[in-house]
């Protein structure tokens, strides 16, 4: 079994300012990849931190470590200089890293989201890889993601925008987690009814799941009242996306007519 790690990284997370959602999300699509989370830590934007953190999941020889977080341009953003330093491999400008940050920034600039393509010192920051790094290719943010492998592991280091990091697994880094996990992909879909009471829900969800049982289907459980919206999530691996994405919509299909029938509505 795949062994994995992740490292979530930014001080707004040990302050409570903002919630950890990306390492939830990595543990559902390792989970439905055949991986095992064995450890999840969280970290300051402190250099000597992360470069601990690193090394000691290198020690522990795991098969992937995730990095979630401090890709950005500016001085905080510190974890490709920890993984440099904990890999004692230097940093230094990727080609392939400048070119995407380079081209990502005229886009931004003829869309008028930013004054200037021109390529700063900070935006340049972006594109400073650890040596033999390969970028790969964000398709929603400026920074790159970057994999770094040593020895037998794999160190995959993600932004930790959610939108950013899940639009990265679910697209450019399909392959290597192909390579990685030896099988398909992962998805998921989250509907929302309105239903004041799970056990209502309960019946419904039974069906669906009897005729769909290669997909995981669960409710998110809060309170009882007349204004309760549920949660209800769909999740499918498979060997390829698209067939886990059809896994999914066939189900959600079913599960919304089934709903229905029982008078409970999908809200928007």
């Amino acid at each position: 079994m795949v062994t994995v790690e992740i490292l979530t990284i930014g001080n707004e997370i040990l302050l409570g300012i903002i919630e950890d959602t990306n390492s939830n999300y990595l543990c559902r699509v390792i989970r439905g990849l055949g991986g095992r989370v064995r450890r999840i830590s969280v970290l300051r934007d402190e250099i000597d931190a992360i470069a601990g953190e690193v090394k000691a999941s290198l020690e522990r020889r795991s098969d992937l470590i995730f990095t979630c977080g401090g890709l950005g341009p500016t001085d905080d953003d510190l974890t490709l200089a920890a993984i440099s330093q904990a890999t004692a491999r230097k940093l230094e400008v990727n080609p392939s890293a400048q070119e995407f940050v380079e081209r990502r920034y005229r886009e931004l600039a003829s869309q008028g989201y930013v004054s200037s393509a021109e390529m700063s010192e900070a935006r340049l920051k972006m594109a400073r890889l650890p040596e033999r790094a390969r970028a790969v290719e964000n398709p929603v943010g400026a920074a790159p993601a970057v994999v770094v492998e040593v020895d037998d592991t794999r160190i995959v280091s993600l932004p930790g925008v959610p939108a950013e990091l899940k639009a990265i697994v679910e697209g450019p880094l399909q392959h290597l987690l192909a390579q990685t996990f030896g099988r398909g992909s992962y998805r998921e879909r989250e509907i929302t009814v309105g239903c004041g009471d799970e056990s209502e829900l309960a019946p419904a969800l039974r069906r669906v799941a009897f005729l769909h049982p290669d997909v995981y289907i669960k409710s998110r459980a809060s309170r009882f009242g007349p204004d309760v919206l549920f949660r209800i999530m769909i999740s499918a691996s498979a060997a390829s996306a698209e067939e886990a994405s059809r896994l999914i919509a066939s189900a959600a299909s079913d599960l919304t007519r089934t709903l229905g029938d029982a008078g409970i509505q999908e809200q928007e």
